[in-house]
């Protein structure tokens, strides 16, 4: 007997052939049937929906790229992996195995370092939030506690002096790089001349030892020249310490925030195209340190703090189509089975979304929401998809950064986590929430209990 076609609604739509015209780009639907050479519908029949996926390989394959693109430009670099991006033990894990320190911006991030095996002289300790006991790790450890304000500054003096240890410490630093509005929330300014009093402070006192310089210009940076900008004035400010001073720095960090492949929202052009490249980077931030004309042994280590632009393309959610629908202006809806609490880049990005198989030619603009009873549950706005049918998957992309560490468990549980090893191996790096485990935390009052109810 021969199975009934499905019915599709037919509607007008814009044509959109060949080049870009006043409607936008032509739409590009591709198929991703499969992640590192493993079956999407494989991996979904093992561990079912919603997924996320990370991929061991492209998290080494980025990381040894950026690291020789550094590395050929400028002779003495080193990456530390930012935890807030994916905290991930696994994650991390890859990232240390790949020789990169950690940095980390409180005093649980600090600790899941120290638990994951790395030593305290490769850690940096950033963020504005240091308590007292997370200061006496640090310092009795030999991290490397950047600090952040004054009254950071005051309390590792009396610290140190009281436990007589010596803390190491580079000074965090804010400047006009060019972009506004500024980033000059943290740290001390360049231009107003509060980051050189700060420093002077830090020379004159007993226990505290300046090893380095640090500065982090934004985040989702498009502008190379920026870079230039602050690796060049934190050159400068290098060598008035060492000709004011005396004094040798072993290092300047220059922070994070290079862009993803992911498309912000406000951008008109799909991000591949227009998202400098490590060799845009690196050519920007060397640049601005050799136009001062060191001597290559008094070059400081160049620490770079990388996060989005190395993991965000090993990360894949993987989600269920559970319905169909048409809104009141003719739009067709697509609800998934994952939401906003698992995606908190939707906010921010365009993020690629691909059927798992081929449905035809035809494709229209949608909405795709999650399952959240929530309006602002939108996970991409204005896309155009194939009519896929419910029960099928779609893979999301590039959500390897930032969605791990700031999901929440917001009217549904979050999901498993699995990482397809260098080997094609699955293997669950985080479980799935369970009641049990959401619960365990809760107490109920005696008198609020139910009796026979």
């Amino acid at each position: 007997m021969e199975t009934k076609k499905k019915y599709v609604r037919p509607i007008i739509s814009k044509q959109q052939t060949g080049m870009m015209n006043k409607f936008g780009k032509a739409p590009l639907m591709t198929v991703m049937n499969s992640i590192d050479n493993v079956q999407v519908d494989a991996i979904v029949s093992k561990f079912g929906t919603p997924l996320f996926v990370i991929s061991e390989n492209r998290i080494r394959t980025i990381q040894k790229d950026a690291l020789r693109v550094f590395s050929t430009r400028y002779p003495k670099v080193q990456f530390a992996w930012s935890y807030k991006t994916n905290y991930l033990d696994a994650v991390c894990s890859v990232f240390h195995q790949e020789k990169s320190w950690a940095e980390v911006v409180s005093e649980f991030e600090y600790d899941k370092a120290k638990r994951l095996g790395v030593a305290g002289k490769n850690i940096i300790f950033n963020g504005p939030d240091k308590s007292v006991e997370a200061l006496k790790k640090a310092i009795n450890d030999g991290a490397n506690i950047h600090i952040d304000h004054y009254d950071e500054l005051y309390r590792i003096v009396e610290i140190s002096e009281a436990i007589n240890r010596t803390a190491r410490v580079a000074l965090r630093i804010n400047m006009d790089i060019g972009v506004y509005p500024k980033w000059d929330r943290f740290g001390f300014n360049y231009e107003n001349g509060e980051a050189l009093d700060a420093i002077k402070r830090i020379i004159i006192s007993k226990n505290v030892k300046l090893v380095g310089l640090h500065t982090h210009i934004g985040t989702y940076m498009l502008s190379t020249n920026a870079y230039r900008i602050a690796a060049s004035k934190m050159t400068s400010l290098y060598k008035n310490i060492k000709s004011e001073f005396e004094l040798n720095l072993e290092y300047i960090d220059l922070g994070g925030g290079f862009a993803s492949k992911n498309t912000l929202h406000a951008q008109y052009l799909d991000a591949s195209g227009i998202v400098p490249t490590f060799e845009d980077y690196a050519d920007a931030i060397t640049a601005g340190i050799f136009e001062h004309n060191l001597k290559a042994h008094e070059l400081p280590l160049l620490i770079l703090e990388t996060g989005r632009a190395l993991v965000d393309e090993a990360g894949y959610l993987l989600a269920r189509v559970i319905a169909n629908k048409r809104l009141s202006n003719g739009r067709r809806a697509v609800v998934l089975d994952a939401g906003v609490n698992l995606l908190f880049t939707s906010f921010w990005y365009k993020h690629k979304i691909s059927p798992t198989q081929f449905y035809g030619e035809y494709s229209e603009d949608s909405v795709v929401y999650g399952n959240l009873c929530m309006n602002i549950d939108v996970i991409r706005d204005g896309i155009q998809l194939p009519p896929i049918p419910v029960g099928d998957i779609v893979v999301i992309q590039n959500v390897g950064a930032y969605n791990m560490t700031q999901w929440m468990q917001f009217i549904s549980l979050r999901p498993k986590v699995v990482m397809i090893m260098e080997d094609g191996a699955l293997e669950v790096i985080r479980d799935n929430e369970t009641l049990e485990y959401i619960a365990q935390l809760e107490k109920v009052p005696s008198k609020l209990k139910l009796k026979g109810y």
